[in-house]
């Protein structure tokens, strides 16, 4: 399979839940390196095109070819479930990420220990390697499991909507973190409902129930599409910014909040909290 510097395509793809349409039949193309944001309204089949992307949903149409080596793609998934009755330790769900390569039962080597230690002092987590999973915050789980993600060997990384909902010190962190990955070659894919993390990233796919636009964010992200795949309803324009009306987004208090607004004519971000 040739894909010609492309971390991913997708060929007339449509994906299915039963008599549900999640995506109808699309095409899109995303290029290896850099972050690529997918963004788009809720019910627009984010985390289903990660999903699909990751070989957990076949496509009911068409294909989805990932340029990624056999084995080395990552996933970060939006709602880990937590069994709080389990006694397991941050290091311990870290080195889970060593499994693909190791298997459940092999013995970790010298080499997997050091990718444990590395992408938990990446993450700043060093020092909760003895806690429980179940007595970490919000913020610190998501440093953990964004860590296991790390700990795994991959050349694409997905990320489910991995700036919603914590504190703003852990959302930079894991920022900084992401976008160092793109130095080691690797290509991030991740889902957002922030119009602000999209136009900061170097590619975007929006999708409403199907790809409505693929490209650079100055492309992707202006009034007639925004509005093609949100509808009238959920944007406004004053003064040529585009602010996003999505209540179940809102910012809470002491949580990394969305930025809601684009400048439509000089791309800058204007930030509106």
């Amino acid at each position: 399979m040739r894909m010609n510097g492309l971390a991913v395509r997708g060929r007339g793809f449509s994906l299915r839940y039963s008599a549900l349409t999640a995506i109808a039949p699309s095409d899109f193309e995303i290029p290896s390196g850099g972050v690529t944001a997918v963004i788009g309204p809720n019910g627009s089949g984010k985390s289903t095109l990660l999903n699909a992307i990751a070989g957990l949903v076949e496509p009911s149409a068409g294909s989805i070819e990932v340029g990624a080596e056999s084995g080395r793609l990552s996933y970060v998934m939006q709602a880990t479930k937590v069994n709080e009755s389990l006694p397991v330790t941050v290091r311990e769900v870290v080195a889970m990420g060593r499994y693909a390569s190791l298997g459940a039962y092999g013995p970790m080597r010298s080499q997997d220990r050091a990718a444990v230690d590395g992408a938990m002092a990446r993450l700043g987590i060093v020092d909760l390697a003895s806690r429980h999973l179940h007595d970490l915050s919000g913020g610190q789980r998501q440093r953990v499991f964004v860590a296991q993600g790390l700990a795994q060997e991959h050349d694409i990384l997905l990320l489910d909507e991995p700036l919603t909902g914590i504190d703003l010190t852990t959302a930079q962190a894991i920022d900084e973190v992401i976008h160092a990955e793109t130095l080691d070659g690797c290509s991030v894919i991740m889902t957002t409902h922030d119009l602000s993390e999209a136009h900061s990233a170097d590619y975007v796919v929006l999708l409403a129930g199907r790809v409505v636009a693929v490209g650079l964010p100055s492309e992707v992200l202006t009034e007639t599409t925004l509005v093609e795949a949100y509808g009238p309803s959920l944007l406004h324009v004053e003064k040529g910014r585009v602010f996003l009306d999505d209540p179940a987004h809102s910012p809470a208090a002491g949580r990394h909040a969305h930025e809601r607004s684009i400048h439509t004519e000089t791309d800058r971000i204007d930030l509106h909290r």
